[in-house]
């Protein structure tokens, strides 16, 4: 069949496929088991937790434009995450960031706190990772996330790949921050793409789940299987949901992205801002290495005000259209606090070595009007 562009790919996922009335837009499969054609005989569809045609839509959607094999959607970001954990032997070895998601923090320390696995937190953007950390660690499973939650450092996916194949070790990237349309992992060597599909790629906040996508068949087929053995499939009607967002993904992430760009502009240069972390700036540390391996520098940005909480809750409180809210990716734009939000989790130490400093806030920039924005901004800025 003809590869089609994205944006094509994302539009037309589904289209036309209902043999039985020729419906448009695929039908919601919510029915709980399927009919036997025959006894003792096979078939694709039998129960939802583990196979389900609403949710195969959109996992051929995402395998198509992660440029994968296959890969299964899950009821949450965090399901995704578990899921990768289960597929390990007892006593792996596991590289994760040091600024990485609190949640993925959180599940990885506990499951190595209870003697599963060993987990190693680790800076992977010093040279030293790749020229020596990894060969000395040995790891079985190293997970990228690139570019990182809240400080949106991107670390170079194909030298960590490259690295990581040498000790024969599975290389994992959490690609929520970008989405398929911004950044392609499984093309620049990774093993396992995966998606907190709440975000971006669903885009309307009013649904959780996640995906995983892969480029090996052994892979896949222990994903499917302990997907299916530990019941955390996606719902079909959420999976409709993510579907009907994915197919505006490409438009969205274009408008995302010129806001995020036009509040960093107007604060690079604001007396009351200490530090911006933003990729797209040329001063961001990893500037060159985002603009190699990304198509754009998306839609997220942070930065440190020159105050303390009292100033973080006074800017928040000002600006007034930007709701205080955990997640991002959504039509709407949103602020957080990762000290007290998304890494609150975190010792105060943790936080410390990783960056996350109590005057450290976080946008997710939206859809809205780019003007109507940047005056919301300034009026937070007017009242630290």
């Amino acid at each position: 069949m003809k590869k089609f562009k994205k944006e094509t790919i994302a539009a037309k996922a589904g289209i036309g496929t209902d043999a039985n009335h020729g419906s448009i837009v695929p039908p919601i499969y919510l029915s709980s088991n399927f009919e036997y054609e025959e006894l003792g005989k096979g078939q694709e569809y039998e129960y939802t937790r583990e196979t389900n045609p609403s949710r195969d839509h959109l996992i051929n959607a995402l395998t198509q434009l992660e440029n994968g094999v296959g890969g299964e959607i899950l009821s949450s970001g965090m399901a995704a995450i578990s899921l990768v954990a289960n597929i390990l032997n007892i006593n792996s070895k596991v590289i994760l960031p040091h600024d990485c998601y609190g949640g993925t923090h959180r599940l990885f320390s506990s499951l190595a706190k209870k003697g599963m696995l060993d987990a190693y937190f680790i800076n992977q953007g010093e040279e030293s990772f790749c020229k020596k950390t990894i060969a000395k660690i040995n790891p079985d499973l190293i997970w990228v996330e690139t570019p990182s939650n809240p400080l949106l450092q991107a670390v170079d996916i194909k030298k960590i790949s490259k690295e990581a194949k040498a000790c024969d070790a599975l290389v994992v990237v959490d690609n929520t921050f970008l989405s398929p349309f911004l950044q392609n992992p499984l093309k620049l060597g990774a093993d396992i793409v995966m998606h907190s599909t709440t975000k971006y790629i669903n885009g309307h906040s009013d649904v959780i789940g996640g995906a995983l996508i892969t480029n090996d068949h052994e892979i896949l087929s222990k994903l499917k299987f302990w997907a299916n053995a530990l019941g955390i499939t996606g719902s079909p009607f959420d999976s409709y949901l993510t579907l009907r967002g994915l197919r505006t993904l490409g438009i969205r992430m274009e408008k995302h992205e010129k806001n995020a760009a036009a509040i960093v502009e107007l604060i690079s240069t604001h007396p009351k801002i200490n530090k911006i972390y933003y990729p797209g700036l040329p001063s961001h540390p990893s500037h060159a290495i985002a603009k190699k391996q990304q198509n754009g520098f998306g839609g997220m940005l942070s930065f440190e005000i020159l105050g303390d909480l009292e100033g973080v809750k006074n800017f928040i409180e000002g600006m007034n259209i930007l709701p205080l809210a955990a997640s991002l990716g959504g039509f709407e734009s949103l602020v957080s606090h990762p000290y007290t939000m998304t890494h609150g989790n975190l010792t105060p130490d943790q936080r410390k070595e990783v960056g996350i400093s109590e005057n450290l806030i976080r946008i997710s920039a939206g859809l809205e009007n780019t003007e109507d924005l940047l005056k919301s901004v300034n009026r937070g800025l007017k009242k630290i």
